[in-house]
């Protein structure tokens, strides 16, 4: 019987460099997955003026929910087994898979980051009407751009991502798409200069263009030096053949 391999673990796990990195990568998934949850279904309020649920809302939601959920997954896999979800922890301490205090550290990350994901929705949409402020799009931008650089360092620059490497377009395509389907509506969900300065340029509109620059490159920078920080040790770098210097 699985129940028969439940552990309740050591007081010291609540220490341990690989326990604590494990409870990070799983505030960091949820946060990615109710950012863009919560935040598609913001944004189909705002567009419906807080109208009934239509067809089309339900469906975009679902999406929102399926991509973000894939991402958020796929992203802590590797670290903490993507768990994203107070219930599949427990479910894997019943099977024996994670000690009890192991366990509670989990939950005290997922809840923090399901917090904060909808504090910065909070902050970010306060006084969203009838238009969005520059200060409101730069910070979806940098969150935005945030979730979106970290799957692409869990899935494809990490040295050890395995198999993962094999769904990184997957992981990649389904964060950019809801991220639009949450913060299209406040700020365009850019994540990327170079898509807002062609359109820039070729109509010759500048007005908060600034933000399409700062936003991304914050939020990719946070996302590189977190990763790299807590996640990448030093000699998990594979070494360059003499040949290639």
């Amino acid at each position: 019987m699985p129940i028969s391999r439940i552990a309740i673990g050591n007081p010291s796990e609540f220490g341990q460099a690989d326990a604590l990195k494990a409870a990070l990568a799983e505030f960091i998934s949820m946060l990615i997955f109710v950012f863009a949850g919560e935040g598609s279904g913001m944004a189909y309020n705002k567009l419906t003026d807080n109208g009934s649920a239509t067809p089309a809302g339900v469906v975009a939601a679902s999406l929102s929910h399926a991509f973000a959920l894939f991402v958020a997954v796929s992203v802590g896999a590797n670290i903490s087994g993507g768990h994203v979800n107070p219930a599949v922890t427990f479910g894997a301490f019943i099977g024996g898979h994670i000690s009890l205090l192991r366990g509670i550290l989990f939950w005290i990350a997922q809840l923090l980051g399901s917090v904060v994901a909808c504090l910065l929705l909070k902050f970010a949409t306060v006084g969203l009407s009838p238009g969005v402020g520059a200060a409101n799009a730069l910070v979806f931008e940098i969150v935005m751009t945030f979730g979106l650089v970290y799957t692409v360092y869990a899935t494809a620059v990490d040295p050890k991502k395995g198999k993962l490497g094999i769904i990184a377009p997957i992981a990649i395509g389904f964060i950019v798409g809801a991220n639009i389907l949450a913060g299209g509506t406040f700020s365009g969900a850019s994540m990327n200069p170079a898509v807002s300065f062609g359109p820039a340029v070729v109509s010759g509109t500048w007005a908060n263009h600034w933000v399409y620059w700062a936003g991304p490159l914050i939020g990719s920078a946070i996302a590189a030096v977190v990763y790299e920080t807590f996640f990448i040790t030093p000699n998990s770098y594979e070494q360059l053949p003499v040949t290639d210097y």
